[in-house]
């Protein structure tokens, strides 16, 4: 039976502004005041993040003491939206689906968890965890804060992210940093009097693209596509003038190492590869300073709960190439799998949404597993 209450706690979650850059302290606010008048022991972790605003990751039990079979995580905060789009915190009901910022990454995904944990609350023998995080979309903060500080440990822990039901049992790595390569500025008319840092990166990245495309691609596993670690510079600056020589130029760096590799893999080659250019040229000058090292994780296919989560949704388990919280919470000692309704290709946009008999039966899936692992 469709739980009734659904779509409005959904509507009343998308309503809430929690793009990264606001507090989540509203959408908190919402969680806990619904899961404490249903008996939850509710926590928050707080934390001041990089641009000095607070914020919150919230834990939820029920069902005892020890450590919980399972746990429901969703990421509490949203990208921005266009503020052209009139409906983005009006949830809006069109053609079968649901429209709004959230909808499908991950609102949806944390009104299903708790109304599954409500709907079988009362046949709870073992504990249950909800974990609310802050600052996915930045970098899986939240989620390192709790690694960093012990809590939320968990047995098993299903991820939410709009996977079309598919449960999702590796992701790769995620790793990023910025590389500065040092020129001499001069007079362009006079190229002897100065050195081009965007010609001396030139040389580096055409380097950076062979190992890219060589070695790199050597170690592969079979149930990615693409089945190897990939590497992009997705932004380049450099220069002042159309007439001055450059002296600097930043690019930055992102990989995706296979779950296994080293995170620093990548970061190793480039330094080798700067090693390269300053044989060739004495003079060249370049530095690499790591912004994100995010190893990926790999869960085994016959885990239970991976088998139980393709068993309900009639899907086989799948990989995907871009970054979960998996990774923090495997870390933390559980089994994750990353779940949910919504395709991830409607994320992200102007126009997000859900499909309304997707929201429905992920909840029955969730539920259905709450009361496997925890009634």
């Amino acid at each position: 039976m469709a739980a009734a209450d659904l779509v409005p706690l959904l509507r009343e979650l998308v309503a809430v502004d929690s793009t990264s850059t606001r507090p989540n302290a509203p959408m908190i606010d919402v969680l806990e005041r619904r899961l404490s008048a249903g008996g939850f022991r509710c926590e928050r972790q707080r934390y001041v993040d990089d641009a000095g605003v607070e914020k919150q990751n919230l834990l939820a039990r029920l069902g005892g003491d020890g450590l919980p079979e399972l746990s429901l995580v969703g990421h509490s905060d949203c990208v921005p939206f266009d503020a052209k789009w009139a409906e983005a915190l009006t949830l809006t009901e069109r053609d079968g689906k649901l429209f709004g910022r959230g909808s499908c990454d991950t609102k949806s995904f944390i009104a299903c968890a708790v109304i599954s944990a409500e709907r079988a609350k009362s046949h709870l023998k073992k504990p249950l965890q909800l974990i609310f995080t802050a600052d996915e979309e930045l970098g899986c903060v939240g989620a390192k804060k709790l690694l960093e500080a012990g809590i939320g440990k968990t047995k098993r822990a299903i991820i939410g992210e709009p996977t079309s039901l598919r449960p999702i049992r590796a992701n790769k790595g995620y790793c990023l940093a910025e590389i500065e390569v040092e020129g001499k500025e001069g007079h362009s008319a006079y190229p002897d009097t100065g050195a081009s840092a965007i010609f001396r990166a030139a040389r580096l990245l055409t380097k950076l693209e062979k190992y890219a495309n060589g070695p790199l691609r050597a170690e592969t596993h079979p149930d990615f596509q693409p089945g190897f670690g990939t590497v992009n510079v997705g932004m380049a600056s450099g220069g002042k003038a159309k007439n001055v020589i450059p002296g600097q130029m930043k690019l930055t760096l992102e990989w995706r190492p296979l779950p296994g590799q080293h995170t620093d893999m990548v970061l190793k080659a480039v330094e080798a590869l700067i090693a390269e250019c300053v044989a060739e040229e004495p003079a060249f000058r370049a530095t690499v300073k790591p912004l994100r090292m995010d190893r990926g994780y790999d869960t085994a296919l016959d885990a239970d709960v991976v088998q139980f989560l393709a068993k309900q949704s009639g899907k086989s388990p799948d990989t995907v190439s871009f970054g979960t919280e998996g990774p923090q919470l495997s870390a933390m000692g559980a089994v994750p799998v990353v779940f949910g309704a919504g395709d991830i290709t409607v994320a992200h946009q102007t126009g997000e949404y859900v499909p309304v008999a997707e929201l429905h039966r992920a909840q029955e899936i969730l539920e259905a597993a709450v009361l496997h692992f925890c009634g």
